[in-house]
């Protein structure tokens, strides 16, 4: 064996040991609060690969969109005829399409009443809030109502946050957060959204 082998076999020999030793502490069973913020692409696609995950082993499924509800959503189309996944959607779409404060804030109230259902029925294994953090940052929720039903969930209850400038609270609260970073954007070139890759 060569220098460079051996010296390769030692350091993944290192790596295992380190590994072991943290999947040995890693005792605790819970569900948990993921947040996927930050200005780059790819959270609500990510929040869409782990609800695909969690309806492969047969768990029931709850997906609140907030923002991008009646836009064309590939994944929720492949998706929506499964049993176990129940998709609420805001009927407003894009609120800087409204441009109506009194009728977002309605259209939010009524499906965060539909969130609220399902952060407190133990039978919903993942719920997903996608992009919240404006709903939040516009003011038609108040951070004390969101943070109050995460805290009562259900503990086996994993619960993804999606958008933009989470809160603080979200961010404070939550087991794993994060941040995509946005380094180039092709729709800032000019090109336009493709369908079956960006939505």
């Amino acid at each position: 064996m060569s220098d460079r082998d051996t010296r390769h076999q030692q350091a993944m020999q290192k790596l295992k040991s380190r590994v072991d030793e943290k999947v040995a502490e890693a005792t605790e069973q819970r569900g948990l609060l993921l947040v996927f913020t930050g200005n780059g692409k790819g959270k609500t696609t990510a929040a869409w690969g782990t609800v695909t995950r969690a309806l492969g082993y047969g768990y029931r499924v709850g997906v609140v969109q907030f923002i991008k509800g009646l836009w064309e959503c590939g994944e929720r189309e492949r998706l929506v005829e499964d049993p176990n996944l129940e998709v609420a959607i805001m009927a407003t779409g894009f609120t800087w399409d409204t441009q109506n404060r009194e009728a977002d804030t309605r259209a939010c109230h009524e499906v965060w009443a539909e969130a609220e259902r399902m952060l407190a029925d133990p039978g919903v294994y993942l719920v997903v809030l996608d992009e919240i953090t404006y709903m939040l940052k516009f003011g038609y929720l108040d951070i004390a109502t969101v943070t109050r039903a995460l805290a009562k969930r259900p503990a086996e209850q994993t619960v993804i946050i999606t958008g933009r400038n989470a809160h603080r609270e979200l961010t404070a609260m939550a087991d794993t957060v994060t941040e995509m970073q946005e380094v180039r954007h092709a729709f800032n070139s000019g090109v336009q959204a493709r369908r079956g890759i960006d939505y």
